[in-house]
């Protein structure tokens, strides 16, 4: 069972960026026939800054976005590459950190990040003025 983040990059103040992760061993979605994990969510954090969650899409294609980023973000996925997107616009500096996938079994989904078992690397965002 892996996550792994990919697009990271340096972008400019109000630009927009779109994240992936590639999910294996297990499918994103429930009608792929193999295991699924029932929730999977966007985290991001900086040295000493408490990781903190984006948004969430359930196994059945819920979404569930942080206050903090609301209208700004879009998650979303494609069933046959079994990748999870993240597309953030707007973006402002303080969206500045390292971007985390995770995935879940746990039913119930929150933005909490103790809930969530499967956790990618991690791939650092850089918003510059």
């Amino acid at each position: 069972v892996k996550l792994v983040e990919s697009g990271g990059e340096t972008v400019q103040v109000g630009g927009s960026l779109r994240l992936t992760c590639e999910a294996s061993g297990f499918t994103l979605s429930p009608y792929g026939g193999g295991y699924s994990k029932y929730c999977f969510g966007w985290f991001r954090g900086s040295p000493g800054m408490e990781r903190e969650g984006v948004g969430y899409m359930t196994f059945v294609g819920t979404i569930r976005y942080a206050q903090s980023i609301q209208g700004r973000c879009t998650i979303s996925r494609d069933d046959d590459k079994n990748t999870l997107y993240r597309e953030m616009k707007s973006k402002k500096r303080e969206d500045t950190a390292t971007y985390y996938c995770a995935a879940t079994d746990t039913a119930g989904c929150q933005l909490r990040q103790d809930l969530f078992s499967t956790w990618g690397p991690g791939n650092q965002v850089t918003v510059a003025s």
